[in-house]
């Protein structure tokens, strides 16, 4: 069986028949994990185990563990900083910014490996306007090229152990002030005004970025519907025009941003023929139902390829993790980022 399109939810901390049930459909290829879904990190290591279990080859397990405000585990982790304050210590020194992007995206992938969690949706790369609540001190920086630099060598502390990143929200969500989990959001701007928006992409896809999430945003002056249901931007643009060969997601289907497409299944639809391989259906399990019996996609073999090459690799114990000198190393840095940096003015 081959990993289908769709990524679901769970409920609480440990599989339910049903799910048992629902993760067996082979239109579902990977789960995302929230906070509600997390108790311990033993609990987490059994749950993630007795998904990859359901079925072969294993579903794919993700979860949103940027740091900040957006990591879903949190006691027995290491509490990582927001992506700002890694912008705020490139600010002071370029070198050591780019250190630290690098270290803190080794630590989030490592101690998510060491539970067997596949994914992380990672890094965020919208670009910092100072308009967006929801993306605020999510975003690296406010210049396109710092976070190309900070977004590569996160990239590349991910690889490192054993897990690839995902670059979002493309095109770009920074500049728009309505939140997509509750609205659609409308960025006016032409295409040539979005350029610094998307240029950390050029560089993350030259670096043989694998993963990139697309916004429910709308861009009118370059297509009717929301991003993640434009040909225009996922098979034109981001295909095309930047030559991304890896996984393309769809933001979550039952955002408010979505619905403007229609009901759930033709968002699904629309999204599939747009061009995105994985379909995220989350926090509504009538939805997720109703996907499963009224959805019917064309099998593609190379969308399914694409999403077998997300899964981690390699995998850390957790005493061998925390004995090594790299978590060491990335503890020190941790702590330094609990401190604001030494900014001074020339």
């Amino acid at each position: 069986m081959t990993l289908g399109p769709l990524m679901i939810d769970l409920e609480g901390t440990e599989l339910q028949s049903i799910e048992r049930e629902l993760l067996q459909h082979p239109l579902v290829g990977s789960v995302i994990l929230f906070a509600r879904n997390y108790a311990d990190p033993a609990q987490l290591a059994q749950l993630v185990a007795d998904i990859h279990a359901v079925r072969s080859p294993a579903l794919i397990v993700g979860v949103d563990h940027e740091g900040g405000r957006v990591q879903r585990f949190r006691e027995g982790f290491s509490r990582l900083p927001p992506l700002r304050r890694i912008g705020h210590e490139y600010d002071a020194s370029p070198r050591d910014g780019l250190a630290l992007a690098r270290e803190i995206g080794w630590l989030m992938a490592a101690e998510l490996r060491a539970y067997g969690v596949d994914l992380s949706f990672a890094p965020c790369v919208d670009l910092d306007y100072g308009v967006s609540e929801v993306i605020g001190d999510r975003a690296l920086h406010a210049r396109a090229g710092v976070v190309g630099e900070l977004a590569v060598a996160y990239m590349h502390g991910m690889r490192s152990a054993g897990m690839v990143a995902t670059a979002k929200h493309f095109p770009g969500h920074g500049a728009v002030v309505a939140d997509s989990h509750h609205a659609l959001p409308v960025d006016r701007r032409s295409l040539a005004d979005l350029e610094a928006d998307i240029a950390p992409y050029r560089v993350l896809i030259d670096n043989g970025l694998a993963g990139v999430m697309v916004a429910h945003v709308l861009y009118p002056e370059i297509d009717e519907v929301p991003a993640s249901a434009s040909r225009r931007w996922i098979r034109g643009y981001l295909r095309n025009e930047l030559r991304f060969q890896g996984v393309v997601f769809a933001d979550d289907l039952s955002m408010a941003g979505a619905a403007a497409v229609g009901g759930i299944v033709e968002r699904a639809e629309r999204a599939l023929a747009a061009g995105c391989d994985v379909l995220p259906v989350c926090n509504h399990r009538e939805s997720v139902i109703a996907v499963l019996d009224g959805f019917r996609p064309a099998p593609d073999a190379a969308a399914a390829l694409r999403r077998v090459r997300l899964r981690g690799r390699g995998q850390f114990s957790v005493e061998g993790l925390r004995a090594s000198a790299e978590w060491q190393s990335a503890q020190l840095a941790l702590a330094r980022c609990a401190t604001p940096p030494d900014l001074r003015l020339a």
